[in-house]
């Protein structure tokens, strides 16, 4: 269960940041990664928001 809320929120918020800046981040593998347990990320990841959406996500936020 933990698990499961921790990877969905990495990949939510991998999803938002190359949604938001589609030139400097590139998410391939998303949709099924909660099968193959992988994920390709090329490009900056903002850490700040991406550890705040893992504490979210612990804390039981949104």
């Amino acid at each position: 269960m933990l698990e499961e809320k921790l990877k969905d929120a990495v990949i939510g918020e991998l999803q938002r940041q190359a949604a938001n800046r589609p030139q400097s981040l590139k998410i391939e593998g998303a949709k099924d990664a909660q099968r193959s347990e992988e994920l390709t990320v090329n490009g900056k990841i903002d850490l700040g928001a991406l550890v705040m959406a893992i504490a979210g996500s612990v804390a039981g936020g949104p």
